[in-house]
């Protein structure tokens, strides 16, 4: 299995919203997207796959943004990134059962419970918990101190 860029990144900025759950404003997605350094455009494509599958509500205006749409503690990582159609598939054929000439290979079952196991175990992080580690806790505050400095630069500099 290979994660592609776009399942982490999904779970990245689905991170940056538990971390604002408890705020009871809606996060801007320049907000994520500076916090996270992903560009704005392709989180737009993500969050729409998000909203689409109920993980995010989404507000528009001058004070929109997107929130979770249910407590951090009730998503699993595993929805997240199957919600931005991320296949947890390490066979392979991709569960096709014709790896080898058309037909199952000799590890074909090894790599499809391993593939269950992956999903088993991502299915059980929940992203609330994963929000409460102090390494977790640590990364944010550096994040949003450099955004703080930058945007404290750029006003400086524009004076």
């Amino acid at each position: 299995m290979k994660l592609t860029t776009k399942g982490r990144y999904a779970v990245t900025a689905m991170m940056d919203l538990a971390l604002h759950e408890s705020d009871s404003r809606h996060v801007a997605l320049k907000s994520i997207a500076r916090h996270q350094e992903i560009s704005v455009a392709y989180l737009e494509q993500i969050f729409a796959k998000l909203k689409v599958s109920g993980l995010v509500s989404a507000t528009r205006g001058p004070n929109g943004g997107y929130r979770l749409s249910r407590p951090a503690d009730s998503i699993s990582i595993f929805e997240i990134i199957d919600a931005v159609d991320e296949p947890i598939d390490i066979t392979r054929c991709h569960g096709k059962e014709d790896c080898q000439d058309g037909e199952v290979c000799l590890t074909h079952e090894l790599w499809t419970d391993l593939s269950r196991q992956i999903s088993l175990f991502l299915d059980g992080l929940k992203l609330g918990d994963i929000v409460k580690t102090p390494r977790v806790r640590q990364v944010a505050e550096r994040q949003s101190m450099r955004c703080a400095a930058n945007e404290y630069t750029q006003r400086v500099s524009f004076s």
